[in-house]
């Protein structure tokens, strides 16, 4: 098929990589414009635009796609079918429309639930049991298409977003690939999503990766995971006679009860204002991740509480 590719971040290139593998006439790739990043400042493109110049495949990278040029741009594209895969850009009409089949947005949830920017997060952080990717068909609202090809994915207790995001990027190419095939041969269905159960999963606040340890422990813990590998549920603790932040990036629920903040043993054990959690991983501040017992060895003598 005759498509556009429209992703930016890790995320996307696999679904990319399986949409070029699988035969199909890529025939431009939108993507996010580059950023300043790293020390010098150098402006870097985007994981996708960096795969789409290894494919040569012709890359946009327009700020906005409301205006006539770039609507106009899009449509002399021609393509049969958009594939939208974190792109990060809303889509007005005259895009969604522009397609012979319109515009195919890869989700990461059980839709109607968790609608919007985070849903990987926000299901972990809610301590769902199970999630799902989804190919929507794309419309004016947010997330609100009709589903078509789904997977159902399971959330292990101590899963983490980075893990859980790693999967569905996984899935979710293979998902995409098989999606394609089926509109190719005119069997792709779709079913209006359910009328009732959509949550929304806001993009993550800098304040919410504080943790608190008045909440209970399945709370902590499911805060952790959910922010685990970026951008990290944090707290600090006075070492060397200094306030210094620690990021919690692998914590299990653990046995005890105790003032919330304090340490309970020395495995980093914290008490929660229910319950308790075991810490298993974490990053101080200007250093990388360690496991708790390397951590330990080298923190010194540890306070009796952390904030």
């Amino acid at each position: 098929m005759r498509v556009v590719f429209m992703g930016t971040p890790e995320f996307s290139v696999p679904t990319l990589t399986e949409i070029v593998s699988a035969g199909h006439e890529v025939v431009a790739v939108y993507s996010r414009a580059p950023k300043p990043a790293g020390r010098g400042q150098a402006e870097r493109k985007s994981p996708v635009h960096e795969a789409a110049d290894a494919f040569g495949i012709p890359v946009f990278t327009p700020r906005s796609l409301k205006g006539a040029d770039e609507q106009a741009q899009f449509a002399a594209l021609e393509a049969e079918v958009a594939v939208v895969v974190a792109y990060g850009l809303l889509l007005p009409k005259p895009i969604l429309e522009a397609p012979e089949y319109g515009c195919l947005n890869l989700h990461g949830s059980l839709l109607p639930r968790w609608r919007g920017a985070a849903p990987i997060q926000r299901a972990i952080m809610a301590g769902d049991k199970q999630t799902g990717i989804v190919v929507m068909q794309m419309d004016e609202g947010l997330d609100t298409g009709a589903m078509g090809p789904t997977e159902i994915i399971p959330i292990a207790p101590d899963m983490t977003a980075g893990e859980l995001h790693d999967q569905m990027m996984r899935l979710g190419a293979d998902l995409m690939g098989r999606a394609l095939a089926a509109l190719e041969r005119g069997s792709l269905e779709f079913t209006p999503q359910p009328k009732s159960g959509e949550t929304y999963a806001a993009k993550i606040d800098k304040a919410e990766a504080r943790i608190d340890f008045a909440r209970s422990a399945e709370e902590v813990h499911n805060l952790i995971r959910a922010l685990s590998p970026f951008p990290g549920a944090w707290f600090e603790m006075e070492l060397g006679g200094k306030s210094v932040r620690i990021k919690a990036l692998r914590s299990s629920l653990a046995a005890g009860e105790g003032v919330p903040g304090s340490l309970l043993n020395d495995d980093l054990t914290i008490a929660c204002g229910s319950g308790a959690v075991r810490l298993a991983q974490v990053q101080r501040e200007g250093k990388g991740a360690m496991d708790a017992a390397t951590f330990l060895r080298g923190a010194g003598t540890l306070p009796a509480k952390v904030t």
